[in-house]
């Protein structure tokens, strides 16, 4: 049995020397690397914590003492040491460990959601809290990294944090100058000057050693050097932000050593007030391909760049052609170059790329700015990080009706990262903007052509939603329908019983779905709007020619493409039936993208059943044989 095996909980490691401290971290990154580069997972993030991770549950008792850690990508090294070790093999495989904390999974996780900045907010909360309760003997631990530190919401809660003087609030900053790639901006610059310079502490470590040996005049001088230390900080090293603040800062110290980690904890622990240590880390440490890898130090494997064939790399290609043609166009990362695709853009045309960090916030408002001064902007961000950004959106980029372009890379299930990154959001809250158009293209050649539709637009912002990973096969139109394609129409002799609308790559799934109605002589018509926001008018006519109207979408159901083209029919007096089919509102858990759309009942003999079970509803007398089998739960083949 490995050292590894034997940890059941935080508890098992305060009695371990440090040379099993050592064999423990190795044994760690081991199974780190085993893992990852078998299930997927974040890896390199994980490999440069795995001291800093030990030292926190030697130090601080967990569950009493609440451990936060941003964005929580950088938590295997946590569930490891809180008695999952048994069960990490299954991680991010559906029904395993998930790859963020999870409350369901352990009383030692407590923040799930995986969006970056929030941690310091989370802690905030926690302390002012225990302290009002009068739980004095409980100390908050928030984990951020220098990446997540670069967003707003840090700074307005290390705002506040720094008005509550007797917060028993330990920040840990984990320092690798990376976030997703290396990390950007003034912050970023600023702790790298201090990463690089001689450290405070060790200076005043050795004025103390040695002057307290000198006869009389010794202690005395070492008192007043003492009482100048804020002097001598900022002669040796950059003025630090954080005691300007009002924060005691403590650092920067090596995160790799234990033992060093474990000290300046235990002395933030016992200060009483909240306390910044500044670690530094190096992000993929133990494994030389990780080390080595110039994109992200395998911030995740497999790469979750754009590769040829994804969805992104098509989006990447394009975004060269356009800039080539389009000088006004400029684009926009929020961390995102590689993940998005838009690295190509960067490399073709550096000066026209803004890579503005963990902000999403700030990249929406930055394109409205970049747009008043005539250019168009291309902000190219995961649909879930759009969540965060709304108000912008709405209130600076549609209330000015600026010609903002949004790329939002994986739209819908994006399976093994979970709840927090499906992105089933946007279809529904874009739904609410004024002025706003929004795209899904069902394939690769779709993408280029509504992308180049977007960026023509000068009149308000758009949308270009896609899922992650592989791109489908290519499927071209059979007829028009206003500004629609039409995909399929019933075959002959086949009614027209069900007018099949699939929003982007769900177009496809209406495809097969439509095959296997037809075995059983209904009649389906399957269109692609191209654009779910505004719902093309020609959809009111369609609908009356039809007994059944059907919307599939891979976005949460209420609110999204399905509700408006209800709202549609009923606007204009159809009073044709419809079903809307898309990602019950629920927060989902992981598993591969398959997956999880089966058990919402979005394939095709899910969808089959369930249209044949209504067009039997509406039948005059006869009820098809498919539609019988449905009913008594047999499936539709």
């Amino acid at each position: 049995m490995t050292l590894l095996e034997r940890i059941n909980g935080p508890e098992d490691l305060r009695g371990l020397s440090q040379d099993q401290l050592t064999r423990l971290a190795a044994e760690i990154r081991d199974l780190l690397i085993e893992t990852t580069t078998r299930t997927s997972g974040h890896l390199g993030p994980n490999l440069g914590v795995v001291e800093l991770t030990i030292a926190i549950h030697r130090v601080f008792d967990s569950p009493k003492d609440k451990i936060v850690f941003d964005t929580g990508h950088q938590a295997y090294v946590h569930k490891l040491l809180t008695g999952r070790v048994a069960r990490f093999g299954t991680l991010r495989q559906r029904g395993g460990l998930t790859g963020y904390p999870s409350r369901a999974e352990s009383e030692h996780d407590l923040v799930e959601n995986s969006h970056a900045s929030t941690s310091l907010s989370y802690a905030d909360g926690l302390a002012k809290a225990y302290k009002l309760r009068g739980e004095q003997d409980r100390t908050i631990v928030a984990v951020i990294g220098d990446g997540a530190l670069t967003g707003g919401m840090a700074w307005e809660a290390l705002n506040n944090i720094a008005a509550a003087k007797d917060s028993r609030l330990v920040m840990i900053v984990n320092d690798n100058g990376w976030s997703y790639q290396p990390t950007i901006g003034g912050l970023a610059e600023h702790l790298a000057a201090i990463r690089v310079s001689q450290r405070y502490e060790n200076v005043l470590e050795y004025i103390k050693t040695t002057l307290s040996r000198t006869p009389l005049v010794g202690a005395p001088l070492y008192g007043t050097l003492h009482g100048i230390k804020k002097g001598i900080k900022d002669v040796l090293q950059p003025q630090v932000m954080f005691e300007d603040l009002g924060i005691k800062y403590v650092g920067p110290i090596d995160g790799h050593d234990e033992r060093l980690v474990e000290h300046a904890l235990r002395r933030a622990k016992d200060f009483g007030s909240p306390v910044i240590l500044h670690v530094i880390t190096k992000k993929g440490l133990g494994y030389a391909e990780a080390e080595q890898n110039e994109i992200d130090c395998l911030h995740q494997v497999p790469a979750a760049g754009a590769a040829p064939g994804t969805w992104s790399r098509v989006f990447g290609d394009e975004m060269v052609a356009i800039g080539a043609r389009r000088s006004d166009v400029v684009a926009i990362s929020a961390a995102m170059l590689h993940p998005t695709g838009l690295a190509y853009f960067a490399a073709a045309y550096p000066d026209r790329v803004y890579d503005v960090g963990i902000a999403e916030q700030h990249a929406v408002t930055s394109a409205a700015g970049l747009a008043m001064a005539g250019l168009h902007p291309v902000v190219a961000i995961y649909s879930t990080f759009l969540n965060r950004a709304f108000d912008q959106t709405l209130m600076d980029v549609a209330l000015h009706k600026l010609p903002v372009t949004f790329v939002l890379d994986r739209a819908g299930v994006t399976g093994p990262d979970g709840a927090s990154h499906h992105g089933m959001w946007d279809g529904s809250l874009m739904q609410l903007v004024p002025g706003m158009k929004v795209a899904a293209p069902r394939d690769a050649k779709r993408v280029a052509e509504l992308l180049n539709e977007a960026v023509e637009v000068s009149g308000g912002p758009t949308v270009v939603r896609f899922a992650k990973g592989k791109v489908g096969g290519e499927v071209e139109a059979v007829a028009k329908l206003g500004g629609m394609d039409v995909l399929r129409q019933p075959g002959d002799g086949l009614g027209a019983d069900v007018l099949l609308v699939g929003a982007g790559p769900m177009a496809l799934t209406g495809l097969e779905t439509a095959d296997r109605l037809a075995v059983h002589g209904i009649g389906v018509t399957v269109v692609d709007p191209r654009w779910t926001k505004p719902v093309d008018e020609a959809l009111a006519g369609a609908a009356r020619r039809h007994r059944l109207v059907v919307t599939v979408e891979d976005n949460g159901r209420a609110g999204g493409f399905g509700d408006a083209v209800a709202r549609l029919l009923r606007d204009h007096d159809v009073d044709v039936p419809v079903k809307t089919f898309g990602l019950p509102q629920e927060f989902l858990a992981h598993g591969t993208r398959d997956e999880v759309l089966d058990e919402a009942g979005l394939t095709p003999q899910h969808l089959a059943r369930q249209i044949t079970e209504a067009v039997a509803r509406r039948s005059s007398g006869e009820v098809p044989q498919a539609a019988t089998a449905a009913t008594e739960g047999r499936p539709v083949e």
